[in-house]
């Protein structure tokens, strides 16, 4: 199938989490055969914060600096692509939908990666920038990155008429054991862009258990993290880190720390792409709760649940023999299930069944 795709990033991955999870997909599109042009704003943000990424071979990368530019080039592929796609936080939202809506044979779908969101902002009546109007219920697809209830509500609250989840994934050659390195060497690492709504989390469940182990390292990488941060002085901080680092980050740490941003935590089924990224590394994973993980990883094998400061010292207690254990099993799920070649077949499955007007497709968490 040949693809068009309007999304927020895959040029940088600075400060999202759209770009990392893009790039396996795309590459493996790519290798089961499908073409993908991929649409993104340039902006000075992206722009300055480029990280090396070469799309494989049948992906083009459009970088456009306004949607009138490309607007023609836009409508001749349009009439020739099988999927045409718009997705959350797309720089020209309503705009580049109403494009995608227009497209003559193709699947008109919308990929939520942000449902939580999308959904809260609704709930607080303001407008959603990067919907159309009319909500969701012209398009003949909606994907969503979170599964549960999430999925009623884009039918109840946006129109949305055929909905489907599409989780995280990770690339298994990009994410893999990897040499430790001195400068990322910590008892417990967790990486994640800062978000207000994810702070008293990270307090009780990071900083916390820093202040009563001084002897251990902890390592923080992310982006946007404000200057008046609690910072420790066994707290070592990674502004931003490319995702060619990601894997010795995780495994430069004995293990590894995933906390869930608010929205996302109260309606369930959403995996982080963290989680199979630290698992695919072979690292021993500590998570926050939320509904629908064990239909991931199986807590207590292959995932450590804490909700407590006392929780994560507990882990942290564990004989290397038995966070081994974990890490084995949750490497073991992550490349069984949770790889981005997964997700493309299940995609292919969605869009076929999409395409044959939706009868038989399933809304499942």
């Amino acid at each position: 199938m040949h693809f068009l795709i309007f999304g927020l990033s895959i040029s940088s991955s600075w400060g999202n989490g759209h770009a990392t999870l893009w790039r396996g997909l795309l590459k493996a599109m790519a290798r089961r055969g499908h073409t993908v042009t991929f649409y993104e704003r340039d902006v000075p943000y992206y722009a300055s914060t480029r990280d090396g990424w070469d799309p494989p071979k049948g992906v083009r990368l459009r970088l456009y600096e306004s949607l009138e530019g490309v607007r023609r080039d836009v409508e001749d592929e349009l009439r020739v692509v099988d999927v045409a796609m718009c997705t959350s936080y797309c720089s020209d939202g309503a705009a580049a939908s109403r494009l995608v809506l227009n497209a003559p044979s193709a699947v008109r779908a919308f990929y939520d990666l942000d449902t939580p969101v999308t959904l809260d902002t609704l709930h607080a009546n303001k407008a959603v920038d990067y919907l159309p109007e009319d909500g969701l219920q012209d398009f003949d697809l909606v994907l969503s990155y979170t599964g549960g209830r999430a999925l009623e509500e884009l039918q109840s609250k946006l129109g949305a008429r055929f909905v489907a989840p599409l989780y995280g994934s990770v690339d298994p050659e990009t994410h893999m054991p990897a040499a430790a390195m001195d400068e990322f060497r910590s008892s417990l690492c967790y990486l994640g862009t800062y978000a207000a709504d994810r702070q008293p989390a990270l307090a009780e469940l990071f900083i916390k258990p820093a202040e009563k182990m001084p002897d251990l390292r902890f390592a923080l990488g992310g982006a946007q993290y404000p200057a008046d941060f609690p910072w420790t002085e066994n707290i070592f901080f990674v502004r931003h880190l490319p995702p060619s680092l990601h894997p010795a980050f995780f495994c430069s740490s004995r293990a590894t720390l995933n906390i869930t941003r608010r929205a996302m935590a109260e309606y369930g089924y959403c995996p982080s792409g963290r989680l199979f990224e630290a698992a695919a590394c072979g690292t021993p994973i500590l998570t926050d709760w939320w509904e629908g993980l064990e239909a991931f990883f199986t807590p207590g094998e292959q995932i450590l649940r804490v909700d407590s400061t006392q929780d994560v010292i507990d882990a942290l207690e564990l004989s290397d023999i038995e966070l081994l254990r974990v890490r084995d099993a949750a490497r073991e799920r992550a490349l069984q299930e949770h790889t981005a070649e997964h997700r493309v077949m299940e995609l292919e499955r969605i869009c076929e069944q999409a395409k044959h007007g939706g009868a038989s497709l399933a809304m499942t968490a």
